[in-house]
């Protein structure tokens, strides 16, 4: 379980000039799978919570100037038609979704301009807290005066709850019921795939890369390892609750995988080129039958992948791609996985 900062009140009142897109009033209560955020409507607007670290933001009028630290909160915004909120973005070369091109550069989403910041007239600063440097990052912001609101997808283990998120930028943009009508087709999709997966049942997986004598591999609360599970993927740590990823010595993952039929989110961007960065990456069977795969069929030259953007929206489309990677389905098919050669 999540350990949640102590819970202090601090209300905000936004303004901005974005029309409702429908009547707020009949906000559904609850999350089906976020943990992270609540949303609550009220007499005078929409109450949203981030839990970690505590935020309660009052919404009395949509935003219509926001801008972002993360590609992945583009995604979110793009899903919802809310693209022209967006006004200010950090490290423009790495965004993947079209965007208008007029957007401030904020520079560095480390540490973003703190004069371009203030420069942008935002609503608010979306951002993210991966650890302490992001927490004071956004205080040293908040004291000149920017208001920052956490978005932390990446906090939640399943595909599903990291994709729930939508409902937050929904809320703060005024289009909290297209936000829902779009979670809840994506919702319906994934259910429905991980139902029609019968075929690639008990097709063993194996993921991470060798990084200095030390292979990490998604625990049993990462996303991807809920990803191969609704495949119907064997995978050994479903089990394993470590909020991090397994750090296992070439010894213990040569026992776990050594004969695993495929090796999903490789970092290299060909077989050859894998050899080259470590040659224990030869060394097992998915390797040798050449069914090896990486995230990045969606690249662009500057670095920009849609996997952190779409693929965080549409995670019925990452199942997908484990769906058919695990039957050995045409390389057409997929939408993020890229078939190493």
């Amino acid at each position: 379980m999540k350990r949640f900062l102590p819970i202090i009140g601090i209300a905000i009142l936004l303004a901005g000039c974005v029309k409702q897109s429908a009547e707020q009033g009949s906000v559904p209560l609850g999350n089906k799978y976020a943990t992270g955020f609540q949303i609550t409507p009220t007499d005078t607007g929409i109450v949203v919570e981030v839990l970690q670290p505590y935020q309660r933001v009052c919404v009395k009028e949509p935003m219509r100037r926001l801008g972002t630290m993360s590609t992945v909160q583009v995604g979110f915004l793009y899903a919802i038609d809310a693209m022209d909120c967006l006004v200010a973005v950090c490290n423009p070369e790495l965004i993947y979704t079209p965007v208008k091109g007029t957007e401030v550069d904020l520079g560095d989403s480390m540490k973003p301009s703190a004069e371009r910041t203030l420069q942008a007239g935002l609503d608010a600063l979306l951002a993210v807290n991966y650890g302490q440097y992001d927490n004071l990052e956004a205080a040293r912001l908040e004291k000149l005066g920017v208001m920052t609101i956490y978005i932390n997808e990446w906090q939640e283990g399943s595909p599903l709850a990291r994709a729930e998120w939508i409902r937050v930028l929904g809320a703060l943009t005024g289009k909290l019921h297209e936000a829902d009508s779009v979670f809840n087709e994506v919702e319906q999709k994934y259910k429905s795939l991980s139902v029609k997966r019968s075929d690639s049942a008990q097709r063993s997986i194996m993921s991470g890369n060798n990084f200095r004598g030390t292979w990490y591999v998604p625990s049993g609360k990462n996303y991807l390892a809920y990803l191969f599970k609704d495949a119907g993927a064997d995978y050994p740590f479903y089990d394993n609750d470590r909020e991090t990823s397994i750090p296992l010595t070439i010894e213990e993952t040569l026992r776990y995988f050594h004969e695993a039929d495929v090796w999903v989110g490789a970092g290299g961007n060909s077989l050859a080129e894998l050899a080259q960065m470590d040659e224990k990456h030869t060394w097992f069977k998915a390797y040798q039958n050449h069914r090896v795969y990486n995230w990045r069929k969606q690249i662009k030259e500057g670095g920009a992948n849609n996997f952190w953007e779409r693929g965080v929206v549409h995670p019925e489309e990452m199942l997908e791609d484990v769906v058919h990677i695990l039957n050995n389905d045409p390389d057409s098919l997929l939408h993020f996985a890229s078939h190493l050669e």
